[in-house]
């Protein structure tokens, strides 16, 4: 395995039409979860990945567990729970503004997730663990899972790349999340915000500011969001910004920010700088906002050079 990832993936229902759900009579099912997201993203751009997870022994667990194995994903490591269920959540479409989402996710078969379900040799064996601050927040149980799983990959020398992806409604308390989220930073190698994400955690508004806090807290390596206007690279030596891609018509902004890890993280493995990776991962969440779904628009390397021009600069 080139990465390994942890966390939950729900059977995501999608309204036919817009409007309050209260009306809405069809619907559409797709799958929808963070970590699954970027592992599905990774493999279309040739990477080896495996996921981690648990699912309910019920039809919408086989059908999350053959749609993410369909894609070229290794889920040897997702174990089935015959007690709890496979979690699901809905889609409110609107108009104007932003699509609400409701969660019913509380005892789900992966809030059950707990470190005796890692194995070691497998998270051993892979070069960068992939994690995202949903997980800790499910339950106690899934939290220590992530802490092991950042154990084991200090233990073996896996780079532990962090995207806060904070949601708030699966945490209990905003203060232990802050707490929860920026102690896992501080174990990270590479770090992943997206400035609202880090205006939340750091109480800061000035991109250069921020990137100059996170990487006292501990990562090597940070790339701020900033969405249209590209992100932000940080190292320990240089502050570099990097351009994004406009969109003239966004489709669905959901599952940019995962398509952007998958790029990022698929251009480091292939041998990319670490500018380019960021060009590329700028151009892979671009690529996403042109497609509805939340992993239907994840590229491949062909929609990434057809997107960016066939650029000589990017094809290797």
């Amino acid at each position: 395995m080139d990465v390994v990832t942890l966390g939950e993936t729900m059977v995501l229902f999608v309204p036919t039409e817009t409007g309050p759900l209260k009306y809405i009579y069809q619907f559409n099912k797709h799958i929808g979860g963070a970590e699954s997201n970027v592992a599905i993203g990774l493999s279309r751009l040739g990477i080896k990945v495996g996921w981690i997870s648990k699912l309910g022994k019920d039809g919408f667990g086989d059908y999350v567990e053959s749609f993410i194995k369909g894609e070229g994903v290794d889920v040897s490591q997702v174990k089935r729970d015959e007690e709890h269920p496979t979690g699901v959540f809905f889609k409110e479409r609107v108009e104007v503004g932003e699509s609400k989402i409701y969660y019913y996710r509380k005892g789900s078969a992966a809030s059950f997730v707990a470190p005796d379900d890692l194995n070691e040799d497998y998270i051993a064996q892979a070069k960068y663990l992939h994690l995202t601050g949903i997980t800790p927040g499910l339950s106690e149980s899934c939290c220590k899972a992530v802490y092991k799983a950042v154990e084991i990959a200090k233990k073996y020398g896996l780079k532990i790349v962090f995207d806060p992806n904070i949601r708030l409604k699966v945490w209990n308390n905003k203060e232990q999340m802050k707490k929860t989220i920026l102690d896992i930073v501080s174990k990270s190698d590479i770090l992943l915000p997206g400035l609202s994400e880090a205006k939340i955690l750091l109480e800061m508004s000035d991109e250069i500011e921020i990137l100059n806090k996170f990487l006292l807290l501990g990562p090597k390596i940070v790339v701020l969001k900033v969405g249209k206007e590209g992100a932000y690279l940080g190292t320990r030596d240089e502050i570099t910004h990097v351009p994004g891609y406009r969109v003239e018509r966004i489709v669905d902004p959901i599952g940019a920010g995962d398509a952007f890890a998958a790029g990022f993280l698929a251009s480091l493995i292939k041998g990319y700088t670490l500018k380019d990776a960021v060009t590329l991962a700028n151009a892979a969440g671009a690529f996403a906002l042109t497609v509805k779904g939340d992993v239907e628009g994840l590229p491949t390397w062909e929609d990434l050079h057809s997107f960016l021009g066939n650029d000589e600069e990017f094809t290797r």
